[in-house]
């Protein structure tokens, strides 16, 4: 049986004689991921691409995921796209996401005093998932929904998450994210540098354009009890329309304030 530290950095390739672990589970999964905002409708050949499943695989399995309505069929095109069982699926966990609660009036409140765009994220593989957004930065064209994704080391708030693990919890995900896509790691290997003595120092991460060369944003990491999944939060705006270091000398102040009441709010750090 394999031993497992944090969800989401295993190959299901790598599991096959695990025998704790359904290969057909992991296979499903896979096809409901497969399904994008950039791409939402997909065929059985184009899921057979994006998964590396056999075709036939792909066919039994969309035909159960339609059957079980977490996908839908469109006969004209012959093609599927996610159902609401999907969707269905989502409510249970952000419903019962605590933090969303206690963190939103502190993220309205920075979102006013500051004008930047304030979203609550914690890690899915590697990505970070949003699970709360107040839009503020009305110059921004990439707000996000909440269940959207940015990738992880390429993203203010994915490094902070990050930073807000144990070494080696940090040394899995960046291990993780070497084989996972080499490129990117390679890419962002110095920002994630940086700010790990930025982290160090001031308790922030920096994206200086980092995933859209317009879009800048800092984040912290928010402390919750172990049994909780790791969150962090953000602020960012459009970085021709700030001025020089805004983010870091106005706004990261507010931002750690409003972490350390959420904190004291949630009953895991005391009032000073």
């Amino acid at each position: 049986m394999t031993s497992i530290t944090l969800p989401g950095l295993v190959d299901p390739h790598d599991l096959a004689e695990d025998r704790q672990f359904s290969m057909n589970l992991a296979r499903g999964l896979n096809v409901l991921r497969a399904f994008t905002v950039a791409e939402p409708v997909l065929g059985n050949r184009d899921i057979a691409e994006r998964t590396g499943l056999p075709k036939p695989t792909v066919s039994r399995l969309t035909y159960t995921l339609t059957l079980l309505g977490y996908l839908t069929r469109d006969p004209a095109l012959q093609k599927y796209r996610l159902g609401s069982g999907v969707l269905s699926l989502s409510h249970p966990l952000l419903a019962g996401a605590q933090v969303r609660q206690v963190a939103r009036p502190f993220m309205e409140q920075l979102a006013r005093s500051t004008g930047c765009s304030v979203n609550l994220g914690m890690r899915d593989r590697a990505d970070v998932v949003y699970l709360d957004a107040v839009r503020a930065d009305k110059a921004n064209p990439h707000w996000p929904d909440i269940g959207s994704t940015r990738p992880l080391l390429a993203s203010a708030m994915g490094r902070a998450l990050i930073q807000s693990l144990p070494r080696p919890d940090q040394a899995a995900i960046l291990n993780y994210l070497k084989v996972h896509d080499r490129a990117m790691y390679d890419k962002h290997r110095a920002s994630w540098e940086a700010d790990q003595k930025l982290f160090a120092a001031h308790g922030f991460c920096h994206s200086r354009g980092d995933w859209r060369k317009d879009i800048h944003a800092i984040a912290a990491p928010i402390r919750l009890p172990a049994r909780e999944q790791p969150v962090a939060m953000n602020c960012t705006l459009i970085g021709y329309s700030m001025p020089k270091d805004k983010l870091t000398r106005e706004v990261a102040p507010l931002l750690l304030e409003a972490v350390h009441q959420i904190e004291i709010a949630y009953g895991v750090r005391a009032t000073n």
